[in-house]
């Protein structure tokens, strides 16, 4: 039996995807038409890729297949504590191991150097 591969889009990934980048519609395109891709975006991230470019957050919510993790009591908590980056520490935190997602999920990216020091799997959707 297979496991599922969870996706998560941080900032950089949402804005590339509001502006077309071809890898990004690519993934998108199969979290939605295959089973076991699972696609997932932090509502920390949703909010700073808006921050960066207006409407991408309506974007990204329109987007079918998407899973959106809200800022929960146990993340708001790592937020508060962890970093000035809410963006960044809540992609981090829902990145890790849990129920939902035992083997943790890769972090889709166009800023690969961002996650250079933690321990995650990276995606990068640069061309």
């Amino acid at each position: 039996m297979s496991t599922a591969i969870h996706v998560i889009l941080d900032s950089s990934a949402m804005v590339a995807a509001g502006r077309g980048n071809a890898l990004a519609s690519r993934l998108i395109h199969r979290a939605h038409a295959e089973s076991g891709w699972l696609l997932h975006a932090t509502t920390c991230a949703l909010i700073e890729a808006d921050r960066e470019r207006r409407g991408t957050a309506e974007h990204i919510a329109a987007l079918p297949g998407l899973t959106f993790l809200e800022l929960d009591l146990p993340a708001a908590l790592v937020v508060a504590h962890g970093h000035d980056d809410w963006a960044l520490a809540h992609t981090l935190y829902a990145a890790q191991p849990s129920s939902d997602r035992p083997e943790g999920a890769v972090i889709a990216t166009t800023a690969a150097s961002l996650w250079e020091p933690h321990p995650v799997r990276t995606l990068d959707l640069n061309p």
